[in-house]
This record gives C-alpha cells, sequence and structure tokens, in this order.
C-alpha cells in the first residue's frame, strides 16, 4: 500500500507522524504533570492564604468595627485566586476569582476523565479568631478545579497551536517538495517521446542538482539512441550493399569465368561429334579435342574452387579454425617466398563459434590480400589471442583479438578502406566488436576484436 503514495503524499504523511508524535508527547507530559502540579498550586496558595490572614486578623479589635472590618476582610480576601475564605458558619462559599473569570470569559470546563486522572481533593484550613474576646474563625477552602482549568486551557491552545503549525507545514511542504518534483512529468514526458522514436528530444536540466543529473543523462542517453539506430539505419544499407557487390562480383566471375569455358566445351564437343560422323575417324584429332576438354573442365573446376572459397572457406568447418588459417598463411607463404610470415595462434583460443571462426579467417584473408597487393612488406606478422570480457566488446562476451601488421609503406593521408575492410568492419561490428587500421612509417596495424558466438 505504501509503495502507492506519491513522494508527496510519502513526505505529508511522514511529516504529520513526527508532529503528532511529538504534539503527542508534549500533551502527555502535561497531562502526567497536572497532578503534582495541581497538589503543589492547592497548598501554597492555601499556605500563602493562612499567613496573610492571620497576619491582617491580628489587630483586628483596634477598628472602630470589629465585625463589619471582618466582613470586609473576607469580602478583599476572596479575590484571591483558588482558595475562597468564608467565616465559620456561613451557609455557602463564594467564587473565586478565577472561577468569576473564567465565568465571564465563558472557559471551558475540563472532562471528566482529565479531572478523574489529576484526581485532585479540596482542602479546608480552620484559621482561629478572636473578635472583641468572641471566639470565631475563618475557613479557607482549596478550589483545584481552577488550576486544572488553566492546564487543560493550556492543553487545548497546545493542540490549537499545533494544528495550525501541522498545516502551515504541510502547505509549506507541498509547495517546496511540487515546485522540486515539477520536473519528473517533464522528464516522464520526454521519456514517453524517447519510447516512440523521438530521438531529438530533449530536457531541460531544472529542479534539484539530482534531477538535474538525471535530465542530463536522459539528454545523454537520447543522443546514444539517435546515433545506434542511425547506425544501425547506415549499416542496414552497408549490408545490403555489400550483398549487392557481392552478387556482381560473382555474376561477373560466372561471366567471364565460366563462360569463356563452357564455349570452348561446347566447340571442342562439337568438333568430337564432326569427327564422329566421319567415315573414318582422325585419332589424332579425336586426342586433340579430348586434351582441349580436360583442360577447360580443370580451369573450371579451379574457377568452381575460386568461387567457392570466396562464399566459403574450404575446410574451415572440416579442419577447424586453427588448420584452415595454417593452410591458408601456407599457400600466401608459397605464392610469395620473398615475404615472412611469422604466425602466433594461441593454444588457449578455445571454441569461438562458426560465425566467429569465419569472420577471424575472413579478415586475416582480406588484410592478407592488401598486404601482397599494395604494401610492398617483406614482413607480414599474423597474432590471434583470446580476449577477455573488455577490449571493446559492446556484449561483454569473450572473443578473439586478430593483428595484423606489416612493414610496408603503409596508407596515404587521403586513402579511403576499400570495400572488404570496409565489409569486414560492417560485419565485425554487426557482431559487436571492433576493427581498427593504424598506419605510420613502419606499415599498417589492422587489429580486429572479434565476439564469440560459442553457447557454453
Amino acid at each position: 500500500m505504501w509503495q502507492r503514495f506519491s513522494l508527496l503524499t510519502r513526505i505529508n504523511l511522514l511529516l504529520a507522524l513526527v508532529l503528532t508524535l511529538g504534539l503527542a508527547i508534549n500533551i502527555a507530559r502535561l497531562v502526567l504533570e497536572a497532578g503534582p502540579r495541581v497538589r503543589a498550586e492547592d497548598q501554597s496558595v492555601t499556605r500563602l492564604a493562612r499567613e496573610f490572614v492571620e497576619t491582617i486578623v491580628a489587630g483586628l479589635d483596634e477598628a472602630p468595627d470589629p465585625d463589619a472590618r471582618l466582613t470586609q476582610i473576607v469580602h478583599d480576601l476572596n479575590r484571591l485566586r483558588h482558595v475562597s475564605i468564608t467565616r465559620q458558619g456561613d451557609a455557602a462559599e463564594p467564587a473565586t476569582a478565577s472561577e468569576r473569570l473564567a465565568v465571564a470569559e465563558g472557559a471551558r470546563s475540563p472532562p471528566a476523565w482529565f479531572v478523574a486522572l489529576v484526581h485532585p481533593e479540596k482542602t479546608t484550613v480552620t484559621v482561629p479568631i478572636s473578635v472583641k474576646g468572641k471566639p470565631g474563625a475563618l475557613l479557607i477552602t482549596s478550589h483545584p478545579n481552577d488550576e486544572m482549568t488553566e492546564i487543560w486551557d493550556g492543553i487545548i491552545s497546545q493542540l490549537q497551536i499545533g494544528m495550525m503549525i501541522v498545516v502551515v507545514l504541510f502547505l509549506i511542504t507541498s509547495r517546496v517538495v511540487g515546485r522540486a518534483l515539477a520536473p519528473i512529468k517533464t522528464v516522464s514526458d520526454a521519456m514517453t517521446k524517447i519510447e516512440a522514436g523521438g530521438y531529438d528530444t530533449r530536457v531541460k536540466p531544472d529542479g534539484p542538482p539530482e534531477l538535474a543529473a538525471i535530465c542530463d543523462k536522459l539528454n545523454h542517453l537520447a543522443t546514444t539512441l539517435g546515433n545506434a539506430v542511425e547506425d544501425k539505419r547506415r549499416l542496414a544499407e552497408r549490408v545490403v550493399s555489400l550483398q549487392d557487390i557481392e552478387r556482381k562480383e560473382i555474376a561477373r566471375e560466372l561471366h567471364d569465368e565460366f563462360g569463356p569455358h563452357l564455349f570452348a566445351l561446347r566447340a571442342h564437343a562439337s568438333a568430337l561429334t564432326r569427327i564422329a560422323d566421319a567415315g573414318e575417324p582422325n585419332v589424332e584429332a579425336t586426342r586433340k579435342h579430348g586434351n582441349a576438354i580436360l583442360e577447360q573442365v580443370n580451369a573450371l573446376q579451379q574457377t568452381n574452387r575460386r568461387v567457392l572459397e570466396k562464399l566459403r572457406p574450404a575446410g574451415l568447418a572440416e579442419l577447424g579454425l586453427r588448420d584452415a588459417l595454417g593452410a591458408l598463411l601456407r599457400l600466401w607463404g608459397e605464392s610469395h617466398p620473398d615475404v615472412t610470415i611469422e604466425t602466433a595462434i594461441s593454444p588457449s583460443l578455445g571454441d569461438t563459434g562458426e560465425t566467429a571462426d569465419l569472420t577471424i579467417y575472413r579478415t586475416i584473408q582480406e588484410a592478407l590480400t592488401n598486404v601482397f597487393r599494395h604494401a610492398g612488406a617483406t614482413s607480414v606478422n599474423v597474432t590471434v589471442e583470446p580476449t577477455g570480457r573488455s577490449a571493446g566488446l559492446r556484449d561483454h562476451r569473450s572473443g578473439a583479438l586478430v593483428r595484423i601488421s606489416d612493414n610496408g609503406s603503409g596508407l596515404r593521408p587521403d586513402h579511403k578502406l576499400g570495400f572488404g575492410l570496409t565489409g569486414m568492419r560492417e560485419r565485425i561490428l554487426a557482431l559487436g566488436g571492433s576493427l581498427t587500421i593504424a598506419s605510420g612509417d613502419g606499415g599498417v596495424t589492422v587489429e580486429a576484436v572479434i565476439p564469440s558466438d560459442a553457447r557454453g
């Protein structure tokens, strides 16, 4: 249930709980102290009234009219608070000054439970007097209800003031917190727009530093998402373009390579047919056309192998990545004996998966093709080693670090990558890896981080 409340409601409830608890503790303290306070006040006022009466009535006989003087004294002393003074034998106790004031101001009487809790007892003190030798007495009676009424009024006043403070604090808190949380609505609307594809949405940093930081992070997230979507779009376009380029190259191979061989085979087959139709077969001509056919078939097989190698490296699935790379590097070494090829394939590379193996193979193949075609290098170094959960892998998978470096002439400052390496870069990026090409006076270094797609 608490989770359904808004932040403002939670703060208000917490504030109300704290204030109510504080007010309850203070009122409980007043209630618990009421009994001792009433008794102490009762005893103090009674003692003071007795001493006062004894002092005044000491010279009563010297007055011209002692009886009238005593009546006046009793009337004056009844102005004292919390006590009433009567002459012994009077029928009723006069109202105290506190009671008269309470009636005039319309003060509220304390409730019965409060009176029962304090449990005061009236006390009466007798002060003996003598008027012209005639003994008598004055009765001093305590009235604790006056003190209880004052205490109860104080409690009511504290409750009223406390409620006013609570209301004021609620208003202030609602105002301050409401203004502080106002940017959250803006952030929520912006997130909805970003979710719908509005990656150009931006939020003005506003409010407390924490919310301003969230606004900055949201703007950065929108920018990053926008760039990622744009990269994905360009990648898709590039993939389609590269597929078209590969199809055109395969079509050109079929047209330029297979076409002439098939035409030659058709011509030699027609010649053999004509020889067979002749009355006397020419053995020498038959052998000549047969050898020509074998040469064309052999050329077709080589062309077919070359095309298949472009589509899928021969032996990669059967031999594995290590042996397939070994065969590829031996072929390059045999065709370019003047170039030293140093190879280091880490034995701890492990299984990287079919897609990663093909990507590693193609990356090395393309890099070596560029070295032998353009670099004029005398030494090439090829290393393949495992990489941890870093090295630029976006999805934190392990993978392979492939590095091909040469000592050739390097790249020109205005050099643009060809279709081969461009296609490799797009493919590696799509897999979640990275491809970097660094050129200097000591040649070119191609470094690729290729994530593994093997599943344990």
